[in-house]
């Protein structure tokens, strides 16, 4: 049988891991505030520049310019992949993952994330680049990703580009999501 010694360390020790506990469940939320209210500010200049697009599109006429033009159809889609590098996030990767292998086998892919790397490669899909980008995404990185993605569907190695990611609705409810872009 334990002493009272023991007994009264080890409540001790339960504690002071319950203290530890509560200070990385404070430091987990102000994190995931903060990532909401960027995900959350960043929607209405999303809205806006896709109203101006389409608007320009519509009313452009019959508007000449290489990134709305097919260079060769009979080259492959392709699909940028945005997943997370780290797992524990519940469905967020899981229900993306199986929107893209629901997507036809010819289809090439760009990754961004290591999750996303990690299926395709698992699931011996095409994947034509790979991107890491740091937790704190930087206009440089994102910049190299697009150039590559530009790059390849001027010179007609790829006939469309969409982006595949999951898209914020609350902590909880994260959908995913398939816009194409070019």
């Amino acid at each position: 049988m334990a002493s009272l010694r023991d007994i009264r360390r080890r409540i001790k020790s339960v504690k002071n891991t319950a203290q530890i506990t509560k200070a990385m469940q404070m430091v987990a939320a102000s994190k995931m505030r903060k990532a909401q209210d960027a995900a959350i500010a960043g929607r209405p200049f999303v809205r806006l520049f896709n109203r101006v697009l389409t608007s320009i599109i519509q009313k452009g006429g019959e508007l000449q310019h290489p990134l709305l033009s097919t260079k060769n159809p009979a080259a492959k889609p392709a699909v940028l992949v945005i997943t997370t590098d780290k797992g524990l996030c519940g469905p967020l990767n899981t229900n993306l993952l199986r929107e893209v292998s629901a997507l036809p086998q010819n289809t090439t892919f760009v990754s961004v994330g290591r999750k996303g790397r990690q299926f395709l490669s698992r699931t011996a899909r095409d994947l034509l680049a790979d991107f890491s980008v740091s937790e704190k995404v930087t206009f440089s990185e994102t910049k190299q990703i697009s150039k590559f993605i530009l790059d390849k569907f001027l010179s007609g190695e790829v006939s469309s580009y969409s982006i595949c990611f999951s898209r914020f609705k609350n902590t909880l409810v994260q959908t995913p999501f398939k816009l194409d872009l070019l």
